[in-house]
């Protein structure tokens, strides 16, 4: 069965314990929302005690199955996670992880934890058989009305009265960074107890921008022509002191696959995204881009970062993120053709 991270706590306290609890992802404040959940139901259930594994370079699979056979001096009832810290489990961690899935008792708790994985992982065998007996969460990045709802939801379990816009901006100011995001309302709560209602202006007086973005997340909204939220991002990552030559270098590569998309369309033939390494949640920010620009258009925007990259390295630009900005641009395309990278 698989659970959003925002459903597993309500779902946990209407239906029993599963054998198995897989959990993957990136995003550190929902993992441990889900992580806090199971603990305290388990305690509720009996599993007074908790073993703690990471399958590292050192670990022995043995010990696996040994935790899932110990008797408890206190408790005959045993909560067992394990970290996989690559997402993987190895050959024979699969054969392990595969015999338990059938195997495990009601009185044994395995939560399987682990960072973000793909199609590849979701696919084997082993988390295919685990999947049959457990429940899984995969916490991914928050954006948009969901991070909105996250941030409503949070609120309203701490009592916090926010109105709609202190929502949206508290959900702008701490995009990317749930940790931050949750740190602001706990922050909120001890400020404004006596409020009845709070506001934008109320979250504005007592708050600091701790929004954080990647190159990937900056280069699909030049592809998708969000160049407000692109040129956010583009803050972001100056104030976090990213080198300029790396967001060049994502875009210049973003054009140079555009151009040959375009050229594919030309003659009149499909594109082959697969063979591209254009997977296939990318396919509709690339068709976007693709009917904003012409051969013309990125010809010119080719030409303009060629000339920002010899910029970057031949000369100290005093205002490197400006010269992207005006290349970001260029992907709408704006009119910007004939003015300077280096003014």
């Amino acid at each position: 069965m698989q659970l959003k991270p925002n459903q597993f706590e309500a779902h946990l306290s209407r239906n029993p314990l599963p054998s198995i609890v897989l959990l993957f992802g990136d995003e550190p404040q929902q993992k441990q929302d889900v992580i806090d959940a199971l603990r305290k139901q388990a305690k509720l259930a009996g599993f007074e005690e908790r073993q703690t594994l990471v399958a590292d370079g050192d670990f022995s699979w043995q010990q696996l199955i040994d935790a899932t056979q110990a008797m408890s001096l206190f408790s005959d009832k045993q909560y067992i996670e394990l970290t996989l810290p690559t997402g993987k489990p190895g050959t024979q961690g699969a054969a392990v992880l595969s015999e338990l899935s059938t195997s495990l008792t009601e009185d044994t708790l395995l939560l399987i934890q682990g960072p973000k994985i793909g199609k590849d992982v979701q696919n084997t065998k082993w988390f295919k058989q685990l999947l049959s007996h457990a429940w899984f969460c995969h916490c991914y990045e928050l954006q948009g009305g969901q991070l909105q709802q996250w941030v409503k939801q949070r609120a309203a379990q701490a009592k916090l009265p926010l109105t709609q816009d202190a929502i949206s901006l508290i959900a702008d100011m701490n995009e990317g960074n749930l940790l931050a995001a949750n740190q602001e309302l706990e922050k909120l709560a001890l400020l404004f107890v006596n409020e009845t209602s709070i506001d934008a202006s109320h979250v504005a007086r007592s708050s600091v921008d701790q929004s954080r973005f990647t190159v990937f997340q900056f280069t699909d909204e030049v592809l998708s022509g969000n160049m407000r939220r692109a040129i956010k991002i583009l803050y972001r990552l100056e104030s976090e002191g990213l080198e300029p030559n790396i967001i060049l270098w994502s875009l210049i590569k973003e054009a140079q696959l555009l151009e040959q998309c375009q050229s594919f369309r030309q003659r009149g033939e499909s594109i082959p995204f697969a063979k591209m390494r254009i997977w296939q949640n990318k396919q509709a920010l690339y068709n976007a881009a693709l009917m904003r620009l012409s051969a013309g258009h990125l010809s010119v925007l080719i030409g303009h970062l060629q000339q920002a990259d010899a910029l970057l390295k031949s000369e100290t630009l005093h205002k490197p993120y400006v010269m992207l900005s005006h290349l970001a641009l260029l992907f709408l395309p704006a009119p910007l053709e004939h003015f300077s990278l280096s003014a």
